[in-house]
């Protein structure tokens, strides 16, 4: 194992430049960037419509500035394995990580990032919050890294959630959350003048559990108005065994109707959300008044999607659409045109070259993803690759133009005309007549499964209960 690292990392480093080398100076006409990452946000934002009691006046008012696209997805629903694969260029699959539990800075040199890329570029790289997993941060990357507090206040009752879904109202001020620290930050760096173009990322850490968030947001979702997702009972009857395992194996959903909390549930998140498009408002509003707001390109992502009890499952952690679908806008001055969608299916990895593209840095060879600059210019453009996501080593989903193709490792499937059937309620992968599009999206599905990269003793997920994870049979045999 230790051979087939070091061979892996030299041939990585062979496709990179040095570590850090003197930065080169910036032609003047390179944009600046502003990256907002958001923990755990689906699509329940105004603008897409997926929710309909989503209060989100500030993603939908940046959303009006550039191109949203609608179908954005993960490169994995967790944590970890997304922003890792995001922020190196290399799919889970290439690199091995797929996991929360894995610590992927020995496997993906800083020389591969995006980051050095822009740093080496001449870029004063700066970012508060959470960019990468907080558990396997690499802070030594940008020039700085800002902190923020390192919690946000705990409820005062004791009606705390279901379990691991916390969700309860905070007496508290938005100035004593983490995501005020966060989005004072990038105020304060939007405010000051920079001689360099600059990379600012700013990561809100909300709606990621637990939904504590102060009580006035909370009460902008009254309980008896909540509207439950769209759920259909015995919806994993057609579910291969595997992805069962995937949805089933932390007792959320049976908890959480035990309970009689399901609309308190979707309650919280709501609320969350509402709290940090407060947050993303404020450091909307001083890009704004700022004098970069005409020469710098706005990219906003979601690590992934979140299931509340859809498909009786609930958190990330599966390839079904709403598990994976996640916001993705983009405002580019000078190309991409306000107010436009961009119906076609993109994953997150579209967002390293995206970037190096758009402020004239060529884009490092091993980066796996397109650049959107055609779809930028041209929602309608042609484009011929459809999102691809990963969850454990060998299983994958494709989604394209109206269908999602999940094959897991044990060679069972799922296959969902997302037309018809939005909700995937009717797995249609056994039925013969979908043999050619089966086989059509087949051809996506990655051909290098790299081994996993080593975990943490005792590996387990972000959550609270993540020891009752960890001792999952279920998820060991997945993971």
């Amino acid at each position: 194992m230790k051979t087939r690292n070091l061979s892996w990392v030299s041939l990585l480093l062979a496709l990179a430049s040095p570590a850090h080398p003197p930065a080169q100076a910036a032609s003047p006409a390179r944009p600046n960037v502003l990256f907002i990452s958001v923990d755990d946000l689906r699509d329940w934002v105004g603008y897409l419509g997926k929710h309909p009691q989503a209060v989100t006046p500030h993603f939908d008012r940046l959303a009006s500035h550039g191109v949203v696209f609608e179908r954005a997805y993960c490169a994995a629903p967790s944590c970890n394995p997304s922003r890792a694969a995001l922020m190196s260029g290399l799919r889970p699959s290439t690199s091995g990580v797929y996991v929360n539990a894995q610590d992927w800075r020995p496997h993906v040199p800083p020389e591969l990032t995006l980051v050095t890329t822009m740093r080496k570029a001449g870029y004063e790289t700066l970012a508060v919050g959470k960019i990468y997993h907080g558990h396997w941060d690499r802070h030594s990357e940008w020039e700085e890294y800002a902190s923020d507090r390192s919690r946000d206040p705990q409820p005062s009752g004791s009606e705390t959630g279901v379990g691991a879904i916390q969700f309860a109202p905070l007496d508290c001020s938005d100035e004593e959350m983490q995501d005020s620290d966060v989005a004072a930050y990038g105020i304060r760096q939007l405010s000051r003048k920079h001689d360099r173009p600059f990379f600012l990322c700013v990561g809100f850490r909300k709606p990621h559990l637990p939904w504590n968030v102060p009580r006035k947001y909370y009460d902008l979702h009254p309980l008896e108005t909540i509207q439950l997702p769209p759920a259909l009972e015995g919806d994993l009857n057609d579910v291969p065994k595997m992805g069962v395992n995937l949805a089933r194996h932390f007792g959320d959903h049976e908890r959480i109707l035990k309970a009689g909390k399901w609309k308190e549930a979707v309650r919280g998140y709501l609320a969350s959300i509402s709290f940090v498009d407060t947050m993303l408002g404020r450091l909307l509003d001083a890009f704004e008044r700022s004098e970069y707001r005409d020469n710098t390109i706005v990219i906003l992502w979601s690590d992934h999607g979140w299931n509340l009890g859809e498909k009786e499952h609930w958190r990330k952690f599966a390839l079904w659409e709403d598990t994976t679908r996640s916001p993705l806008i983009v405002v580019a001055p000078g190309l991409t045109t306000a107010g436009t969608r961009c119906e076609q299916p993109v994953d997150l990895m579209t967002i390293y070259p995206t970037i190096t593209d758009l402020c004239g840095i060529p884009t490092p060879k091993h980066v796996e993803g397109r650049s959107l600059r055609p779809l930028l210019a041209n929602p309608a453009a042609n484009w011929d690759q459809p999102a691809i996501m990963t969850w454990g080593r060998n299983n994958h989903a494709i989604r394209s133009i109206g269908w999602r193709f999940i094959r897991y490792s044990d060679g069972t499937e799922e296959l969902y005309d997302e037309s018809a059937d939005p909700n995937e309620w009717r797995n249609l992968a056994a039925n013969p007549r979908y043999k050619a599009e089966k086989d059509r999206l087949a051809n996506w599905i990655p051909v290098r499964n790299a081994l996993d990269v080593p975990r943490r003793a005792g590996g387990s997920e972000e959550d609270p209960d993540a020891k009752q994870k960890s001792s999952s049979a279920k998820q060991r045999a997945v993971d």
